[in-house]
């Protein structure tokens, strides 16, 4: 295969026009965050001049596609990865107008309620978002009927007894986080927060899973033979959009309580 073919796809044209070298030197995660973000987008109406929070967005590749390919302005926010170095990259992708990288914690933003008109995470949700309490706080930035949007790594179905023989030599215990689309609409649904648009997983994504292995780090023969194995049993990528609905409610997070000690008997016994 020459060099010009690399993380070529016909399924994802947009991505498809990036310089490989650029890709893999701006990898972040274990997927192709250009092809999660055009598949994601691929359910959602994103416009000229939309505010879009892009949660967990490693070196902001995502960021910087979401910009040029649909003319948003985005918040590249993320933990892991540096702000300074962020905004290096988005400078020489000639899209610092629009590209606002942002060093924060998923669950200590920055931002007003009802901020954004959309939020997106790609392949870092599963980091946070199993926590029953995070939708309620993350959904707050976001406009009523305002879409949230997630795709990355995840089953195909739940794990539900022990780990398959054939993924043990790869699976240590942060992968529990890994869930199906099924698990992930049922997470979502319950809370009454957003309406579900659609749960679905990456048509022979483990194919794709095994292709970004095999360019980006070859040598982690682990995991590509895991994938090998499964051939989409379990492993595969999974999608998922919601809108907010206007008529929940969200509850305001707690930040602080007022403290002020004030000294009582410890004991029944014990004299005022």
């Amino acid at each position: 295969m020459s060099a010009d073919q690399r993380l070529v796809s016909e399924r994802f044209p947009r991505a498809s026009t990036y310089h490989p070298d650029w890709v893999i030197a701006n990898v972040s995660g274990g997927a192709n965050a250009l092809w999660m973000t055009e598949w994601l987008t691929e359910a959602m109406d994103l416009r000229p001049g939309m505010r879009v929070l892009d949660l967990g967005c490693g070196r902001a590749m995502s960021s910087i596609f979401l910009r040029r390919e649909f003319g948003v302005q985005v918040w590249a926010t993320d933990l892991w990865f540096s702000a300074s170095e962020n905004i290096q990259r988005i400078r020489d992708a000639g899209v610092e107008d629009g590209v606002f990288p942002i060093h924060a914690d998923a669950r200590s933003l920055p931002f007003a309620a009802e901020f954004f008109d959309a939020i997106v995470s790609i392949d870092s949700f599963i980091y946070y978002g199993t926590d029953d309490l995070y939708l309620n706080y993350l959904a707050r930035f976001v406009k009523p009927g305002g879409p949230v949007g997630i795709a990355g790594a995840g089953l195909m179905q739940e794990i539900t007894g022990t780990v398959p023989d054939h993924l043990r030599a790869w699976w240590t215990p942060d992968l529990w986080c890994l869930h199906s689309a099924d698990w992930w609409k049922r997470h979502w649904e319950r809370t009454g927060i957003l309406d579900i648009v659609l749960a679905d997983t990456l048509q022979d994504g483990w194919r794709m899973w095994l292709d970004w292995h095999k360019t980006v780090v070859p040598e982690n023969r682990v995991e590509i033979e895991a994938v090998e194995a499964d051939r989409g049993s379990y492993l595969g990528y999974v999608r998922l959009v919601g809108r907010r609905r206007g008529d929940v409610k969200l509850d305001e997070p707690i930040g602080s309580l007022p403290v002020q000690y004030t000294k009582k008997p410890l004991l029944r016994s014990e004299k005022p």
